[in-house]
């Protein structure tokens, strides 16, 4: 038996209630262990906390917002989420763990995302946390000042181009809604009839346009995925401020993804290639932010 199997067995065995526990099936995860767990109960879904998250996510946040998600409708159901952040939940059979390729080849799927957000969004759930991207940024600039790693060239210079979006923001901000605030593909659960969103670490009060225009950059979404994940949302022809919102929140989703990026490098995790990821998601926004339609957009947050 593995080390890590061990340490999900010891965690299992404190859960009250778990008895008759089977086979332990390593799932996916980019900073936590996650595992399909066959029990008794039926299979369940077992999240043990990745090595250094507790320097930049509130576990007892996001038990209250992983409840939440559960109350409305959005997310299975939380058996158990303990202080460290060991959190067992219910497996949800019957679907396909969803991936930029999955949703461009699965038939409705942006359409099925952003009515899942939407049911969110309206459901009158309050979540811990306001999600505020630039308060967010400079939290993860204080962590990275703690380590010994280097910020793409010309970090900053963006982060300060990036003023004009926070000004236009101020003078028009958005009516708060609970929002996942992290919308990975993988995040979403697919049946083919309705889509399913898990993994609240980053989730809070917050501009619904951040979710879907984050998860537009994640998905890689075309323009025509973009329409129908809009026209879904909006049950229609979304309103014009709120597009441009959408957009200009792909560019500062990247902006504050680069530098959770630059984290997980210096905690040397050693899932995935974090430097690269850093400085992708970096190039990814400055070419956004450099294209003529995004000061459009940005006129547009003014009504202009």
């Amino acid at each position: 038996m593995s080390e890590e199997i061990e340490q999900a067995r010891a965690a299992l065995s404190g859960i009250p209630g778990i008895d008759g526990v089977g086979e332990l099936i390593r799932l996916g995860g980019l900073t936590n262990l996650v595992y399909r767990v066959e029990s008794d109960q039926g299979p369940l879904c077992l999240r043990l906390p990745g090595k250094g998250t507790e320097e930049y996510i509130d576990r007892k946040v996001e038990k209250v917002n992983a409840f939440a998600a559960a109350s409305a409708g959005v997310s299975p159901e939380v058996l158990h989420f303990d202080e460290a952040g060991v959190m067992l939940s219910r497996y949800l059979e019957g679907t396909v763990t969803m991936g930029p390729e999955a949703f461009k080849t699965r038939a409705g799927a942006p359409g099925r995302a952003a009515r899942a957000f939407r049911q969110l969004h309206v459901s009158g759930e309050t979540f811990d946390f306001r999600f505020e991207l630039f308060s967010m940024i400079d939290g993860y600039l204080k962590v990275l000042g703690t380590k010994e790693v280097e910020l793409p060239e010309g970090y900053h210079d963006v982060v300060g181009e990036a003023e004009a979006v926070r000004a236009a923001l101020e003078r028009n901000p958005a009516a708060l809604a609970p929002c996942h605030c992290d919308p990975l593909c993988e995040n979403f659960l697919d049946t083919g009839e309705r889509m399913w969103i898990v993994d609240w670490e980053y989730s809070g009060m917050n501009d619904p346009m951040w979710d879907l225009g984050d998860l537009s950059v994640e998905a890689g979404f075309d323009p025509s995925q973009e329409e129908e994940m809009m026209a879904a949302y909006f049950d229609g022809a979304p309103p014009r401020d709120l597009w441009g919102r959408m957009v200009i929140y792909k560019a500062m989703c990247d902006l504050l993804w680069t530098l959770w990026g630059l984290i997980q490098h210096a905690n040397e995790n050693p899932v995935d290639d974090f430097w690269a990821y850093a400085v992708n998601r970096f190039e990814r926004c400055k070419r956004l932010m450099a294209e003529p339609e995004f000061a459009t957009h940005l006129k547009a947050i003014d009504g202009g």
